[in-house]
C-alpha cells in the first residue's frame, strides 16, 4: 500500500526529537501559530504535547502560575432589599448633585449675567422645533 505524499502521517511519540520539539515551541512562540495549529500542522496527536514542551523547552516563565482574581463585585451578592437601598442611595446623590449644579448656574447667572439657563432653554426649544419639521 502505497500513501500519497501530500497526506499527513499521524506522528509516534518515539518520532519527537529535541529538535523538532524545539522548532514547534519556536514557531509558537514567534506567534506563528497556536499550540492547536501546530498540533494539527505537524501531526501531534496528544492534545497537551505542544503545551508541555512550551513549559519545558520555551522561554516563558511557567514556574510561577498566574493568578487571575475574578473581582465579585457588591452587586452581584446583594439581595433584592439591598439593590433597592443601593439604587435610592444612588438616586439622592444624583438629586443632591444636580442642585448643586443648578445653584452654580444661578451664582454665574447673578454674577457674570451670562443667560446660560435661557440660552440653554432657547436651544432645547430650536432643537425640538428642527426636529419636527
Amino acid at each position: 500500500m502505497d500513501r500519497p505524499e501530500n497526506t499527513q502521517r499521524k506522528r509516534t511519540q518515539r518520532d519527537y526529537t529535541l529538535g523538532f520539539k524545539l522548532q514547534v515551541v519556536s514557531a509558537v512562540e514567534k506567534g506563528d501559530m497556536t499550540y492547536k495549529q501546530a498540533q494539527k500542522i505537524y501531526g501531534i496527536q496528544g492534545r497537551s504535547t505542544v503545551l508541555t514542551w512550551l513549559r519545558k523547552h520555551g522561554k516563558m516563565d511557567w514556574s510561577q502560575p498566574t493568578l487571575r482574581i475574578m473581582t465579585t463585585s457588591p452587586k452581584a451578592k446583594e439581595s433584592p432589599a439591598q439593590k433597592i437601598k443601593r439604587l435610592e442611595k444612588e438616586l439622592d446623590d444624583e438629586r443632591a448633585r444636580n442642585l448643586l449644579l443648578n445653584e452654580v448656574v444661578d451664582i454665574l447667572d447673578a454674577e457674570h449675567g451670562a443667560g446660560l439657563r435661557k440660552k440653554l432653554i432657547a436651544k432645547e426649544i430650536e432643537a425640538s422645533n428642527s426636529k419636527v419639521k
